[in-house]
């Protein structure tokens, strides 16, 4: 019998089997992992991708959050391009027409080629888009680029030497086994790899329940329904009082039971004003976390950032809520402290208060999942360098301008 106390049992110790050793192990395969295993690869890294759900996309997929946020900084000027705006195109490539119904739309027709670009100021470039064709269009184009996936694969633990993760630790239906690797990418929103190696991570919390779904009525018309979340005007909670801590089993699984209350009983009050029946469609199939759990890097991203130009930049974007504030992504905001080859991506990296709700929206994870999986690989490579914080910062910036990243210093100039 193992020894146990009334509140903890010991796991038999067992060897594990390397079920694949790699460059890059990218864990999350959300928009901001897949940028990173998509950029990565593309520098030649030998790179795989876990992902515990079945689909890539996270929560623009699963999670049925089809805006694609402005690529722009609100006053006509682009500020996200590589694989940020590369992604964006992607989610709307065999769009013909938009749908009104489905919210699917089409790239502004002032961001295209030979568009009008007196018209940007007033147009911000962005797009909705089919969550289901965009999941299958994510997993072609990493398979073309050969990332090799593992879907419903769990990320547990690591393994460490020294400073260095040298294998994850993963469950699925192989069992648990191990993925052994030159460097790791946490863009599993939650901070997961972080926090299993020891780093100092920050989990406010503050998530209130999803609200949005897709119904047909009764004439067979689908429709998408996006409700707004009632906030106090004093306090960031809503005014029935719940909010949902996304690091505790508990609160995540209450979130996502009151967030299906919440649509039936929408769907109540729609079938009973409108005098038709209703039928649910599609729902949000994974938790729907706005907030959750991220790094505390050497350098945290704040609010007075914006205009403010980092030495170390891997990537720029916009504001998405309002127009004008431009931020700079420094190298240092996205690795981690101790652990030398650990970096992370999208609403994991270090940042503070309102920038996070800049930072954690789709085309900024692609921006900061595309700069950590170069980094990634270019550390991976390097036999001289342990730690990302050793990286040539001017060969990286090099290399992510030739892949059509936007690093420039002019764009964080006030339009008078």
């Amino acid at each position: 019998m193992h020894p146990m106390t009334a509140m903890t049992i010991q796991e038999k110790s067992r060897n594990l089997k390397i079920l694949t050793d790699v460059d890059v192990a990218v864990v999350g395969g959300g928009i901001a992992g897949a940028a990173a295993a998509l950029a990565a690869s593309r520098t030649g890294a030998k790179v795989c991708l876990l992902e515990k759900s079945c689909l890539l996309g996270g929560l623009a997929t699963a999670g049925l959050v089809t805006c694609y946020l402005p690529l722009c900084d609100g006053r006509g000027r682009q500020v996200i391009g590589g694989i940020g705006e590369e992604l964006l195109k992607l989610s709307v490539d065999d769009e013909v027409a938009p749908s009104t119904a489905m919210c699917i739309g089409r790239i502004p027709s002032c961001w295209l080629p030979g568009g009008n670009v007196n018209d940007r100021a007033q147009q911000r470039h962005m797009v909705d888009f089919n969550p289901v064709t965009y999941a299958c269009k994510l997993e072609k184009l990493l398979r073309k680029s050969h990332v090799t996936l593992y879907y419903d694969m769990r990320f547990c633990d690591v393994h460490v030497q020294g400073d260095t993760i040298d294998a994850l630790i993963v469950e699925s239906k192989s069992g648990r086994t191990a993925i052994r690797c030159k460097t790791v990418v946490d863009a599993s929103g939650d901070a997961d790899v972080c926090v299993a190696a020891g780093e100092r991570t920050v989990a406010p919390g503050g998530n209130v329940r999803c609200g949005w779904y897709y119904y047909a009525d009764g004439d067979g018309k689908m429709h998408r329904r996006i409700l707004t979340q009632p906030f106090s005007a004093t306090k960031r909670f809503p005014e029935n009082g719940r909010t949902f801590k996304g690091t505790r089993v508990e609160d995540v699984t209450a979130m996502c039971i009151a967030s299906r209350e919440l649509m039936l009983q929408d769907m109540a009050r729609l079938k009973a004003t409108e005098k038709q029946d209703i039928y649910p469609l599609a729902m949000p199939s994974i938790p729907c976390t706005r907030m959750s759990r991220h790094l505390q890097a050497t350098v945290t991203l704040k609010s007075s950032d914006a205009q403010r130009w980092f030495e170390d930049a891997v990537g720029m974007t916009g504001d998405w809520r309002k127009a004008g504030p431009v931020y700079t992504v420094p190298l240092r905001a996205l690795a981690a402290r101790k652990t030398a080859n650990l970096i992370t991506a999208g609403r994991c990296i270090s940042c503070s208060g309102d920038t996070w709700d800049v930072m954690r929206v789709i085309p900024t994870c692609a921006v900061t999942g595309e700069a950590a999986g170069t980094a990634a690989a270019f550390l991976a490579k390097d036999t001289e360098v342990s730690r990302f914080a050793k990286l040539d910062i001017a060969a990286l910036q090099r290399h992510l301008k030739r892949h059509r990243v936007i690093l420039d210093k002019s764009l964080l100039n006030p339009i008078l």
